[in-house]
């Protein structure tokens, strides 16, 4: 597959896919997309999971919460490097944005995730209030 833009349509699906599955709380779904081994993932507010038995886990326990709200993905930006592919995106969670890396491996010639991270993103605009002064 040499094709840029082929490359980066099936990055974006293997992104999609990743958010359908949280969507649906499809745990099966959510481990065929994460590779076999070297995957790490850092939830909000978590410590970073080393190993695939640690991120599955996170999200076992992430479905299995009735408070967990919906996840939502928008403002994709693509960066492709050999067999690597990473996609920053900002989530929406419960009327708050979060940015996303989604970094992606290119194994047997589908796109495994290898490395999930989620941070709060911080406002766009300066909260209100007095202007500081630089001298």
């Amino acid at each position: 597959m040499h094709d840029p833009a082929r490359i980066e349509s099936a990055l974006r699906a293997a992104n999609d896919f990743y958010y359908r599955a949280f969507a649906a709380r499809d745990l099966a779904a959510m481990e065929s997309l994460w590779a076999d081994e070297g995957v790490a993932c850092v939830h909000p507010g978590w410590p970073a999971l080393v190993g695939r038995k640690a991120v599955i886990g996170s999200y076992r326990d992430i479905f299995r919460n009735p408070s967990q709200e919906a996840v939502t993905a928008r403002d994709a930006k693509i960066i492709v490097d050999d067999g690597d592919g990473r996609i920053y995106c900002v989530e929406e969670v419960g009327g708050g944005l979060l940015l996303a890396t989604n970094w992606f491996r290119l194994i047997d010639g589908e796109w495994r995730l290898v490395h999930h991270q989620a941070s709060l993103l911080a406002a766009s605009s300066p909260p209100a209030g007095p202007k500081p002064a630089f001298h």
